[in-house]
């Protein structure tokens, strides 16, 4: 049986932390921004962590 390919468009919008967990930028950072208001900004920054029933279809599609 052959190896599965990687999905080369998730693995480079999730990341694999070494404990395990994934992350993901949030979404709405990359236009439409002068409107929005500094702290509206600030708190786009921070990235998400997926709950753990969303990172294993995740982790398993990543790490091929």
């Amino acid at each position: 049986m052959a190896k599965q390919k990687t999905i080369k468009s998730l693995s480079k919008r999730f990341k694999l932390t070494k404990n395990g967990k994934i992350i993901k930028p949030k979404d709405s950072r990359n236009h439409f921004n002068a409107k929005s208001s500094g702290q509206k900004k600030r708190n786009r920054k921070v990235d998400l962590t997926l709950a753990e029933t969303d990172a294993k279809v995740i982790r398993k599609i990543i790490q091929y």
